[in-house]
């Protein structure tokens, strides 16, 4: 029977982590998640012959003895990824944000019309566009003037959409959709998107229904629209199961540049964490020495998989603690950052 060392795991809110077990079945997914199953050594007391221990991906684990066997787990072929280390990992997400400030400022110049933007939340992809369109409009706020760009947040009906794509319509303006998945859920808000990011040199949006707030407002029931949009979502488009909505998302996809964060592993988000630290920006004003950094971290990834969410925002609610109770903070973060153990 073949052996495995689970790296970074879960069992009943437990974690497990760098343990081994003799493998019973490989990789598989469930309601709940990616799981393997083993043998329970006595490491879980009271607890079935074999037992389910969540993980998040395959890089969770590693085989210590035997073959790679179960039809579930991948076999290793010639052509295997490497697996990469901390330093490279981190190289490719920095990387990728740093492609995310170029087309954001693309976007803002008019020198592409649209960017989809995908990445699980809490890494900090808002705030890069947020930033890059903060200096856009400085000087039309020094100056009292109309700004030329906007940050749209929560859920958009359709009318409001239309609305909101009239009002930016000019050449030189841009907007950014973040955290608005409801529109890609509405068909009528999700063909007025399509409309805003055709590939074609005219892209002309239309309302067909009466509507007398439009009348009202003054708005056309139909116009040219030549800005730019950012569309931030913590949707993964190719990997959607509703094969409807995957063709909703493939058209979206065919009309602008599509921008994947590659945040797909707890891991990766914890060097995305590591590397904001590391820059001097995550911390900024608290004053921490490295080593209480470091400890921040090892509690984290301790923990991670039943902190609430792994996050930048995680990171600063610890930090809080930390400096709010210097000898206490791991049991505060454990009762109001934690969940509660099976």
């Amino acid at each position: 029977m073949s052996a495995i060392r689970i790296l970074r795991g879960e069992y009943r809110g437990k974690t497990v982590k760098n343990q081994s077990f003799s493998l019973v079945s490989g990789f598989q997914t469930g309601a709940k998640g990616g799981y393997v199953t083993v043998q329970n050594n006595g490491t879980f007391p009271n607890c079935p012959a074999t037992v389910r221990i969540r993980v998040d991906a395959i890089s969770d684990y590693e085989m210590i003895s035997g073959d790679s066997v179960e039809q579930n787990t991948p076999a290793p072929t010639a052509t295997a990824k490497i697996a990469e280390t901390e330093e490279q990992a981190m190289t490719r997400i920095r990387e990728r944000f740093e492609i995310l400030t170029e087309m954001s400022k693309a976007c803002i110049g008019g020198d592409i019309r649209a960017m989809i933007v995908s990445g699980p939340p809490g890494v900090g992809k808002s705030y890069g566009v947020e930033q890059e369109i903060e200096k856009a409009t400085l000087f039309d706020k020094i100056a009292g003037k109309k700004l030329r760009a906007e940050v749209v947040k929560g859920s958009a009906t359709p009318i409001g959409l239309y609305q909101t794509l009239y009002k930016y319509s000019d050449p030189n303006c841009v907007l950014v959709f973040d955290d608005c998945d409801s529109i890609l859920l509405d068909d009528v808000a999700l063909n007025l998107l399509k409309g805003a990011l055709d590939s074609g040199k005219k892209r002309k949006i239309s309302w067909l229904s009466e509507s007398s707030t439009l009348r009202r407002e003054g708005i056309p029931d139909s116009f040219d629209f030549k800005g730019s949009v950012i569309f931030i979502t913590n949707l993964k488009f190719d990997k959607m199961k509703s094969q409807k909505l995957r063709d909703h998302l493939d058209a979206l996809q065919s009309r602008c540049h599509y921008l994947d964060l590659t945040l797909d592993t707890m891991r990766d988000k914890i060097l995305r964490i590591k590397q904001i630290a590391k820059d001097g920006v995550l911390f900024d004003g608290y004053d921490f020495e490295p080593e209480t950094q470091d400890s921040i971290f090892e509690f984290m990834e301790t923990n991670q998989v039943r902190l609430r969410e792994m996050s930048l925002r995680m990171a600063l609610k610890i930090a809080d603690l930390r400096k709010l109770s210097p000898d206490n903070w791991r049991r505060l973060a454990e009762t109001t950052c934690m969940k509660a153990a099976d």
